[in-house]
Order: C-alpha cells, then sequence, then structure tokens
C-alpha cells in the first residue's frame, strides 16, 4: 500500500518506479512457459474458451493465447496522470531502465507523470474486461484455476459462481486454496508441469 496504491503513486511516484525497476526488467526479459503454451494450445483445440488473468506481463498473448481477459491492466501501455495521454510502454521503460537515476517517466505533451496501465490499490478493475469475464463464467461448464493463490477479491469469486451453478472446478496450485474442498480435481503441483499434459490429454495424446 505504500508504494503500489493510487493514492502513494500520485504523492510519491519516484518510490513507485524504485519498487518497480526490477520487476520491470523481469518483464521485459521474460518468456512463456510450458503452462502458458499449454493453455494457448488448448484454446487453439477448442477445449478452452478464455484466459481470466490477474497477470499484467502479456505471457499470454506471447505463448499464442488470443482470448485474454486481464482483469488487472497490463505493462503494454502507460497513460499521462494529468491529461490522459496514452503511449506504448516501449517508448518510456527503455529509457527509465537505462538512467542510472531510475527517473520517473513523463508525458511528452504535458509534462505529467507516466503511470502503467496497471490497476493499482484503491483503482478500478476495467469494466469491460471484467463484464467479460463475468459473461464467460456464467456460462462455463468447467473452470480451470492454475496457479493462484485465489487470494484477490474480486476474481477469487470467480470460481464460487461457476461451482454455484453447477460448473465442475479443477484447481493446479503449489500450495492449497480455499476453493479446494468443493474442487472436483486438486492437483498440488507446477502449472509449467501439469499443464502440458492437461493439454495433451486434451488432444487425446
Amino acid at each position: 500500500m505504500e508504494v503500489a496504491s493510487i493514492y502513494a503513486f500520485r504523492h510519491r511516484p519516484d518510490a513507485f518506479y524504485c519498487w518497480i525497476r526490477p520487476m520491470v526488467t523481469t518483464l521485459l526479459t521474460a518468456e512463456p512457459n510450458p503452462g502458458h503454451v499449454a493453455l494457448a494450445e488448448m484454446e487453439a483445440g477448442g477445449w478452452l474458451k478464455v484466459v481470466i488473468t490477474q497477470n499484467i506481463d502479456n505471457l499470454h498473448q506471447r505463448a499464442g493465447s488470443r482470448q485474454v481477459l486481464e482483469l488487472h491492466g497490463h505493462m503494454r501501455e502507460a497513460t499521462c496522470i494529468s491529461c490522459y495521454q496514452t503511449v506504448p510502454s516501449s517508448e518510456i521503460l527503455e529509457d527509465f531502465l537505462a538512467s542510472d537515476e531510475g527517473e520517473v517517466p513523463h508525458c511528452a505533451v504535458c509534462g505529467g507523470v507516466m503511470k502503467p496501465n496497471v490497476v493499482l490499490f484503491g483503482e478500478q478493475l476495467p469494466i469491460k474486461a471484467v463484464n467479460a469475464a463475468m459473461a464467460h463464467v456464467r456460462q462455463a461448464d468447467v473452470m480451470l484455476i492454475a496457479g493462484s493463490s485465489l487470494e484477490v477479491m474480486p476474481v477469487s469469486h470467480l470460481p464460487l459462481l461457476v461451482h454455484e451453478q453447477d460448473g465442475h472446478l479443477i484447481v493446479v496450485n503449489l500450495t492449497p486454496t480455499y476453493i479446494d474442498s468443493i474442487a472436483d480435481v486438486v492437483i498440488h503441483a507446477d502449472v509449467a508441469e501439469v499443464l502440458p499434459r492437461i493439454a495433451q490429454a486434451c488432444a487425446g495424446g
């Protein structure tokens, strides 16, 4: 809350950017893992309709997933908090990482502070993505929960909606979740190891 809330960002953007700098470096060099690829393969095979994610790293899309709902935003763009000019994040993040001081990126139009298009504490979730996710959840006969602790609302509530309408739940996560007791299948293991096997089984392999 001290650095990753919208209130903190508006008052101390330098603290936010200092905190996020190692994460940005990781995001720019990260590659999709076998779990990301497996989800894309399941979508291509017609077994998976949509990926609803809290991730902001664009790895689902890079792995080949086409239907991705990013409920916590993404790092592909940044928006000025003063004039709302939006630019690709690559235009500001490379300069930010190249500067020794990690200078706060500013808008080329008005000089305001640029904020990555991720959802900070105290901000509303993107309504279009949320509404689309709810529409898919209401129609789901099976939900695969992969690599989520299910601790952040309101996303953590989505599996309950599937369960309440007699849908089935499959949980793949290293640690237990609150939904384990009502899930049809629970696998406590690495998603990068389990999801490819599920994709292979779906394909009849």
